[in-house]
């Protein structure tokens, strides 16, 4: 079984967590960000084991640069 690395984004929505993997797009949602990022990667999985392998491919994105910047406003 092959591994690899992937890029979890997690962000406070409402009561929960929401967490994106943007190498393949893919979304899931949690309590915590821990629970988050576990259900993050168990959508990973399920998407790659059920997924056609030219639509993994389609949508992998292998450069994700995660960064910040200062913003003037108001």
């Amino acid at each position: 079984m092959t591994t690899r690395s992937y890029t979890a984004i997690v962000e406070k929505e409402g009561k929960g967590y929401a967490a994106l993997c943007p190498e393949l797009d893919v979304a899931s949602q949690g309590d915590t960000v821990e629970s988050a990022t576990a259900n993050l990667k168990e959508a990973v999985e399920l998407f790659l084991e059920c997924a056609d392998p030219a639509e993994v491919e389609r949508r992998l994105h292998t450069q994700v640069f995660v960064t910040r910047f200062d913003a003037a406003h108001g």
